[in-house]
């Protein structure tokens, strides 16, 4: 009788180990069917908190949702944290999101610590100032006038290499960066074109963008190294929309 009920605790036992197994790796599947990007909220056009209906919105966030029902049947799986400039790239090796997707420009010595995606988006760096300005482009700039661009950004490398004497101050994020040239402690702003039309888009009047583009800056989407898997399903993701249609709906919505 010992016998015969020790084998049976064993065999229950065995059997809660295997439910409890599969009842976890079920889990699992499930949560790998939510994608946590990492988009801005203070981007207008590309990623901007709407207060009205409390939700963030934009060309990222559209083109996340789009990729997101490619990879797993169904939008609302894609999930949206808050990121800038300085925490985004500190926010993925943390494990805190998936991936990002934030006008984040491909560059070499980016590559050295995430995997990016194919181009998603050629944007360039240009010039915004007051209506009333008489710069009319980089070369009217000189070596006293203040240039505002945003931290963590590579806007103001690129411009110190076209113009070694520029006068660069950086700001923690594109709203207080526009803020200083309203209030007259810059005489330009330098970002993304894209970028600065929509600051345009939210303005009245007052403002304008000057002289052709100065540099080119191709955005992709930056995940971990070591998830080359989930870099190449965002990548046959991102050919899927462009061939069914997708993302020149989300163009023709969101870009000047």
């Amino acid at each position: 009788m010992k016998k015969v009920f020790s084998l049976v605790v064993l065999l229950l036992l065995s059997l809660l180990i295997a439910v409890s197994i599969i009842f976890s790796r079920a889990n699992i599947e499930a949560e790998e069917q939510i994608i946590y990007w990492g988009v801005p909220i203070d981007t207008n056009l590309f990623g901007y908190y709407n207060i009205a209906n409390g939700e963030i919105e934009g060309f990222d966030v559209d083109i996340a949702k789009a990729i997101t029902h490619e990879l797993t049947g169904d939008e609302a799986n894609a999930k949206f944290v808050e990121v800038n400039s300085k925490s985004r790239v500190p926010m993925l090796k943390n494990g805190n999101i998936d991936a990002i997707i934030a006008t984040m420009s491909i560059t070499e010595e980016r590559k050295k610590v995430v995997h990016f995606s194919d181009v998603y988006f050629n944007a360039g760096q240009t010039l915004l100032v007051p209506e009333d300005s008489t710069i009319t482009s980089l070369d009217d700039l000189g070596p006293n006038d203040v240039v505002l661009a945003v931290k963590g950004t590579i806007l103001a490398d690129s411009l110190r290499k076209i113009k070694p004497d520029a006068n660069i101050i950086e700001l923690e994020n594109y709203a207080e960066a526009f803020t200083a040239l309203e209030s007259n402690q810059g005489v330009a702003m330098t970002a993304e074109d894209v970028i600065l039309m929509g600051i345009l888009a939210q303005q009245p009047g007052g403002y304008k963008l000057v002289g052709e583009n100065f540099t080119e800056e191709p955005y992709g989407i930056a995940v971990n190294h070591g998830q080359e898997e989930f870099l190449e399903a965002i990548n046959q993701a991102l050919i899927r929309i462009h061939e069914n249609g997708t993302y020149e709906q989300i163009y023709a919505k969101w870009i000047p």
